[in-house]
């Protein structure tokens, strides 16, 4: 396990930017030349609710480093489940997990996706770079498509396995924008396009959490038979809103949330 929470997300962002290489861009285009303020709100993890790779297996990375379990989340109708996890320290990014519940699927995707967990050793997933350790198992075009037809999320983590899903830029820490609007804004103008699902902005200050997201990157994935270019890792935006208490939010709002998983859709 690593020792220190830096380290990890240090790794992790190394992992995310090597598929998502207009991160970079998006950094330059939103930090300030004074100071480092694009701070990271949350990363992403997704995975199956298999106990060898489930939400609590990730979960363990990040226990271990003095996070805490703080909400969970239902999405039925992409047959998920999630919770989010806060470090002692605020300004360590919050972690959120998901889990495909294969229950809820067809016997055919079951199928597949043990197949492939089947090839990832128990050492793999207790191993410290776990987190940022990419796909354990070989998969050819056809299951692919085969998953994409039923879950556009199985067919993501079949592809790129276990790496950041998204980070987030945390819009209350950046110097040049007050609104996530302009932060949209500056995106479109540079030419990144947005995820416009349920609107470009998700949720309202009046569930204390606004969000909006690029759409994936595309980056080259290597099957048994051929390469292929896919849906990567996306950026997320992150405006967080004052409670009565006068703290900010540091939950989830899953109905955003739902939409926001759709910036990885095959397009």
């Amino acid at each position: 396990m690593h020792q220190d929470v830096n380290q990890l997300f240090s790794e992790i962002w190394q992992d995310y930017l090597s598929v998502t290489p207009s991160a970079k861009k998006v950094h330059e285009l939103l930090g300030s030349s004074q100071q480092d303020d694009v701070i990271n709100d949350h990363v992403a993890y997704r995975t199956f609710n298999i106990e060898k790779v489930g939400l609590n297996k990730l979960a363990a990375h990040l226990l271990a480093l003095g996070y805490k379990e703080c909400g969970e989340y239902h999405f039925e109708a992409k047959k998920l489940y999630a919770k989010h996890f806060e470090h002692t320290d605020p300004t360590a990014p919050k972690v959120f997990i998901s889990e495909l519940l294969l229950d809820k699927c067809s016997p055919e995707l079951q199928a597949i996706v043990h197949r492939l967990v089947d090839q990832v050793s128990p050492e793999a997933v207790n191993a410290e770079n776990f987190l940022y350790s990419g796909r354990h198992w070989d998969i050819d075009q056809s299951t692919y498509r085969t998953l994409l037809a039923e879950s556009e999320y199985a067919a993501w983590l079949s592809v790129w396995g276990y790496r950041a899903n998204h980070f987030t830029v945390s819009v209350n820490h950046l110097q040049n924008f007050e609104t996530l609007a302009s932060v949209n804004d500056t995106l479109k103008q540079a030419g990144f396009p947005l995820n416009s699902s349920g609107g470009e902005i998700k949720g309202s200050p009046e569930v204390f959490l606004e969000q909006s997201s690029t759409l994936a990157d595309a980056a080259e994935v290597e099957f048994t038979d051929g390469t292929k270019m896919i849906p990567s890792c996306f950026y997320e935006f992150a405006l967080r809103h004052a409670m009565s208490n006068g703290e900010l939010y540091s939950g989830f709002v899953a109905e955003s949330a739902d939409k926001i998983f759709e910036s990885t859709n095959a397009r």
